[in-house]
C-alpha cells in the first residue's frame, strides 16, 4: 500500500469528527467521573507504535486510582464496556489513528516485526479490527493464564499479527463497514 486510501481518511476524520461533537457532553461526564475516581486528570496518556513504526501518544480515560496504583470498581466497569477507549476519538481527528486497523501496542512488540509482518506498520493503528473483536476479552484470558506475558507473546500477538496482516492484505471500505457493524452491534 504506497498511499492511504483516501476513502479511509474521508470515513476516519467524518465519522470521528461526528461521533466527537454528539458525544461531547457524555466524554465531559466520563471525564468528571474519571477524575474524581481515579484522581484528576482522569484522562490516560501513553507512547504507543504507530503507522510507520511512529511514536505516538494515546489517549484513555483512566481506570487505576493514581495513589492507590489498584483498578477502580468505575474503572473496572468503563474497561469491560470499552469507554475507557473513546478519548481515541481525538486520536483519529489528530491522525493517529484509524476507526479500523490494528490496535496500537506499546514498543517491543509491532516495532520488532520481521518480513512480511511488518506491512502492518503501513497501517494507522484502529480503534476497533478482527483481532480486537475476537479478543475483546483479552485481560480475562491473560488474567487465565499461568503466565500471562509468555501466553501473550507466543499466542495472543502472533494470532493478532496473522489477522492484521489478513486485513491489511484485504482492505477495502466493505470489510471497515463489516468490522464497525461487528464491533458495534455483534460483540458483546
Amino acid at each position: 500500500m504506497k498511499k492511504y486510501p483516501w476513502w479511509k481518511a474521508m470515513v476516519d476524520y467524518g465519522l470521528s469528527f461526528f461521533a466527537f461533537i454528539i458525544l461531547l457532553p457524555f466524554l465531559f461526564i466520563l471525564f468528571v467521573v474519571a477524575s474524581l475516581d481515579t484522581g484528576f486528570p482522569g484522562v490516560f496518556r501513553q507512547e504507543r507504535v504507530g503507522r510507520f513504526g511512529r511514536i505516538f501518544i494515546i489517549y484513555k480515560f483512566r481506570t487505576y486510582h493514581s495513589k492507590k496504583h489498584t483498578k477502580s470498581i468505575i474503572g473496572k466497569w468503563m474497561r469491560k464496556t470499552k469507554l475507557d477507549e473513546l478519548p481515541q476519538i481525538w486520536n483519529i481527528l489528530k491522525g493517529d489513528m484509524s476507526l479500523v486497523g490494528p490496535r496500537p501496542d506499546i514498543s517491543g512488540y509491532y516495532d520488532q516485526l520481521k518480513g512480511e509482518d511488518r506491512l502492518v506498520l503501513n497501517l494507522k493503528p484502529g480503534l476497533t479490527s478482527e483481532a480486537g473483536i475476537k479478543y475483546r476479552n483479552e485481560e480475562e484470558i491473560l488474567n487465565k493464564q499461568q503466565n500471562p506475558l509468555q501466553y501473550n507473546d507466543e499466542v495472543l500477538f502472533p494470532e493478532k499479527v496473522k489477522m492484521n496482516l489478513h486485513y491489511y492484505h484485504n482492505l477495502s471500505f466493505k470489510n471497515d463497514v463489516y468490522i464497525l457493524f461487528r464491533t458495534f452491534f455483534i460483540s458483546k
